[in-house]
């Protein structure tokens, strides 16, 4: 039995919005409603709706803001969404597919192309969730379905896998970039050097990861460095692929905030731990790190690494390494490292 969808309804017009309504109970979605737009972004955040259908123009905020708010949000960014208009002019349909809506309704509007448009939107949305599933193939099949023009096609022809050794890096701060990098095998470290020359590790990628976004979308030099901690293969994406992905498609535009997202929450836990969790603390979850994206639990970490994750000095990883196996959490053996008790390193005690 197919899961029941979630339809948020956003409109002023008391009779089109229970019209709306009282259609789509009967077809079986569940069905949410908003008579403005400030209502109807609130819901959005408090419901996350399967799909949207949004009037344009409303008081209070219109139906251009309800998309701009709700396609900046890391939580609704990837949500279809259809609006909902009495307007036919060019411009309004060019405005909308511009700020990144899926599809228009005109009113006043046929019960069945409303449904049937419904049902495409749903049915993609769901297709290209399912595609990309990060997975080399899946980012193809994500890249293939996102090509809307054949300008694009071709510039997608090139992308090119290209292999590192441990250790190789593969770019290095101050340099501008040229690519965003897709992990396909392997882990990358990216990392920063202070001015005494210590090194401070910021990220580790493996499998399924996207890195090195950041600076191509800011036009900027690297601020850090990256290094394949294993020997590694990378689908490397030339910057137009990129853009052209993030500026007109949806889907994309959404799991790239998504990322973002993610990204900055996990530096500002990082600054966190730094700040003011113990050594144990901070050496407990770096080995969690390399645990998680080693996918392995018997793993071979150089002590500076760990040392670079923690923000201590390597003697320190040294002795605390020797402490977490005398209380039974891990095992060393061949200066190979196996986590025995992963929940008790996970709830250290700051």
């Amino acid at each position: 039995m197919s899961e029941t969808k979630t339809i948020l309804i956003i409109e002023d017009n008391t009779d089109v919005r229970e019209n709306l309504e009282e259609i789509l109970q009967l077809s079986g979605f569940k069905v949410h409603t908003a008579e403005n737009g400030k209502i109807g972004v609130a819901k959005a955040q408090d419901v996350i709706p399967d799909l949207i259908i949004c009037d344009i123009m409303m008081p209070e905020l219109d139906g251009y803001g309800v998309l701009r708010i709700v396609g900046s949000q890391p939580k609704t960014a990837d949500i279809p969404f259809i609006f909902l208009t009495a307007k036919t002019e060019r411009e309004d349909f060019r405005k909308g597919m511009g700020l990144g809506a899926d599809d228009y309704i005109t009113k006043p509007f046929d019960d069945v192309e409303l449904l049937d448009t419904i049902d495409v939107r749903l049915k993609k949305s769901a297709r290209i969730k399912k595609s990309f599933d990060n997975t080399e193939s899946g980012l193809q099949k994500f890249i293939d379905e996102a090509k809307a023009q054949k300008e694009f096609e071709k510039l997608s022809e090139n992308r090119e896998l290209r292999k590192y050794n441990k250790k190789d890096p593969v770019y290095e701060a101050g340099h501008y970039p040229k690519w965003m990098y897709f992990v396909t095998k392997g882990r990358i470290k990216c990392f920063q050097i202070n001015d005494f020359g210590k090194e401070l590790i910021t990220h580790i990628y493996s499998e399924g990861d996207f890195f090195g976004y950041l600076p191509l979308l800011m036009n900027e030099k690297y601020q850090d460095s990256a290094v394949a901690l294993d020997d590694c293969e990378l689908r490397l994406i030339p910057p137009d692929d990129f853009t052209m992905l993030l500026f007109n498609n949806r889907e994309f535009s959404a799991k790239f905030i998504k990322m973002l997202a993610g990204q900055a929450e996990e530096i500002e836990k990082n600054l966190l731990d730094l700040a003011y969790s113990s050594v144990r603390k901070r050496v407990a979850k770096a080995l969690i790190k390399f645990h998680q994206s080693n996918k392995s639990n018997n793993m071979y970490i150089l002590r500076d690494d760990i040392a670079s994750l923690a923000g201590t000095a390597k003697e320190t990883v040294i002795r605390t390494l020797s402490d977490f196996k005398s209380e039974g959490l891990i095992s060393i053996e061949d200066n190979r490292i196996a986590i025995l008790h992963l929940e008790k390193l996970e709830n250290m005690p700051q």
